[in-house]
């Protein structure tokens, strides 16, 4: 009879010899206190080379020495401030933007269903979340939901679409809610990266451009393909711009996708719909897959701008593009008039896409289960808005206030920082940022340079110490070379964006007497 060893016993363990020991034991090393430590498994060099590419300004380290100088604040620490006004990000609420009233009521319904039984809440508000509430496993909101998002939410954007748009059909199952805009994008484009060397896939963003694009690129390993725009005029798209970037491109990689942000994150401008036009026919000539970010499309200031959606133009242009052209647009609960960042709502539609590419587009959205339920409902709320006759349209047609001051806020800007010398701001025409050119002094470029610093980022971080402002140099965000440029929010409350624009002011005529 033949025996064989339980893989448990004692006897089918073997001792291992030293080499194997310290192949087990991977570098082990003794401590003060006598305990042997070892070598960390993920370390700087062995963790994916792709995530060190990546920067976010953003977030960056302007804003993390802004966080310290805060609570050196508040331990006592004597500044020539008394406080640190952040202007680095479009977070509405947390410039003190309040709450849309009807949306805040309808959550709240939501999250605690006891609330229906109560007096405190509008009828149209009830039966907002009562509907929600019913398309909900379990009718609550705790609850995963389909992946692509709760159907009566995608056919209420679908409904909206249409409208926006004067019509021209939205299918709900091309529909996918998303954990904001963000979300969407970043899949998309896990979608169309692929190969390697001279075929792996570029995508055209532009320069300026929101970090989120060469984030998602560098930690994907696709090709930052960039194109100008024209600062010249107020930030405009270029089509010989476009074709000379994507000739170039051609030489060393595969574009497949041009990407679009307008209005503009960072340089607030609102595209043209003939430049709309000109950068569709540009991407059916080319057969590029086109990017369409608007999150900002309620978000339009300056008189004569008009937002125009791509899918609409698209439509419009006739059967030759509209039957072609490949699209995904996006949309988000966290810009606009409704400011809510945190519950992280938005929704993407996609346009001709490929059936079987669809099919993975869907498998891929399932992989994460799905959005944030509050953040569709959000989404419900936006696209699904109290019309007149609805007890709570008066009050939610307040918004309007909201869009009007961002309005003043944007002209203020832009007339007072158009005051100092040395200091280049186009009309801030949509979304919520202006991106001032500045002229730096030689002596200050080398300066930073000496610190390894961008000479931009050198000009913020004085700014900062010195004033409590805190900006994000036009270096995170890409600029033509030799020139320096702040992105800054219009978010403020007016009695602080006046401050803020003021100690600019007085910062940059002291800088550049400084190093003059």
């Amino acid at each position: 009879m033949a025996w064989s060893l339980s893989p448990f016993s004692p006897q089918s363990i073997a001792p291992l010899g030293v080499s194997e020991r310290r192949r087990g034991l991977a570098q082990e090393k003794m401590t003060e206190n006598g305990v042997f430590s070892r070598d960390k498994v993920l370390t700087i060099d062995t963790m994916n080379p792709r995530v060190k590419n990546v920067e976010y300004a953003v977030r960056g380290p302007i804003v993390q020495r802004a966080m310290q100088i805060e609570k050196e604040l508040r331990e006592g620490l004597k500044k020539p401030f008394t406080e640190v006004i952040k202007a680095n990000i479009g977070d509405a609420h947390a410039m003190g933007q309040q709450p849309i009233t009807f949306f805040r009521q309808v959550l709240a319904l939501c999250s605690y269903p006891e609330l229906l039984n109560e007096n405190m809440f509008p009828e149209d508000a009830k039966n907002r979340a009562r509907r929600i509430l019913h398309a909900c496993g379990g009718g609550s909101v705790g609850a995963y939901s389909a992946s692509q998002g709760i159907d009566c939410v995608r056919q209420d954007v679908a409904c909206y679409i249409e409208r926006r748009d004067g019509g021209v059909p939205c299918d709900p199952d091309n529909v996918y809610l998303t954990t904001g805009a963000s979300d969407g994008i970043v899949t998309m484009l896990k979608l169309l990266v692929c190969g390697e060397g001279a075929s792996r896939t570029g995508v055209m963003i532009s320069i300026p451009q929101y970090p989120l694009y060469s984030a998602a690129l560098a930690e994907l390993g696709a090709v930052q393909v960039n194109y100008y725009l024209n600062e010249e005029k107020c930030w405009s798209m270029d089509l010989s711009e476009l074709e000379s970037s994507l000739a170039e491109a051609r030489k060393h990689c595969n574009p497949k996708a041009l990407c679009i942000i307008n209005p503009g994150n960072p340089t607030g401008q609102v595209q043209s719909r003939q430049c709309i036009e000109d950068v569709i026919r540009f991407a059916a000539k080319e057969r590029l897959f086109l990017m369409a970010d608007e999150v900002y499309q309620d978000n339009v200031y300056a008189e004569g701008c008009q937002f125009h959606s791509f899918k609409k133009v698209l439509f419009e242009l006739g059967p030759e593009y509209s039957d072609n052209v490949e699209l995904a647009s996006f949309h988000s609960t966290s810009k606009c008039y409704m400011g809510e960042c945190g519950f992280r709502g938005g929704y993407m539609e996609v346009i001709n896409m490929d059936a079987e590419v669809q099919a993975q587009l869907s498998k891929l959205v399932s992989v994460r289960l799905c959005p944030p339920v509050p953040g569709q409902a959000l989404m419900d709320l936006v696209v699904n808005s109290p019309q007149p006759g609805e007890p709570s349209h008066i009050t939610f047609m307040k918004r309007t206030a909201t869009l009007s001051l961002l309005a003043e806020k944007a002209k203020l800007t832009e007339q007072i920082l158009n005051t100092v010398p040395g200091i280049t701001c186009n009309p801030v025409q949509g979304a919520m940022y202006s991106f001032p050119n500045i002229s730096l002094p030689e002596k200050s470029i080398k300066e930073a340079k000496a610190l390894g610093q961008a000479p931009d980022m050198f000009y913020c971080m004085n700014l900062l110490e010195e004033t409590g402002i805190c900006l994000v140099p036009g270096s995170g965000f890409g600029q033509k070379d030799g020139t320096y440029h702040f992105r800054m929010t219009i978010l403020p409350p007016t009695d602080k964006l006046k401050i803020l624009l003021a100690k600019v002011k007085e910062f940059h005529q002291k800088f550049t007497q400084q190093y003059s």
